[in-house]
């Protein structure tokens, strides 16, 4: 059980086939469906409750002003994923205020 949610995590690697990466088969095409679709639903619901007010995050105002709600969603999702999974690959919790260490 030690790699099984690895499995649910394969849509954040690049599909590379004889060399070449393909272009196409991205977030929607590979991994867990549930937890694909938990993630959406999650990235929906914070770009809803932050419709109207001024104190959101600055990224995230960033992406709605240059992308659709619903592809903003997805690219929150990705984020959020991709966080999550370094997460769970270090073996860390989840700070609010972290910074990087600068070498």
């Amino acid at each position: 059980m030690a790699g099984s949610w690895r499995r649910g995590w394969d849509w954040c690697r690049g599909n590379i086939r004889a060399g070449l990466s393909r272009p196409g088969l991205g977030y929607a095409k590979r991994g867990d469906t549930y937890l694909r679709t938990l993630l959406i639903h999650g990235a929906r619901s914070v770009i809803r409750a932050a419709e109207g007010r001024e104190n959101i995050d600055p990224r995230l105002k960033r992406l709605l002003a240059r992308r659709h709600k619903n592809i903003a969603a997805v690219a929150w999702a990705n984020r959020n994923a991709r966080i999550v999974r370094a997460l769970l690959a270090h073996g860390r919790e989840y700070e609010v205020n972290y910074q990087v260490a600068c070498a």
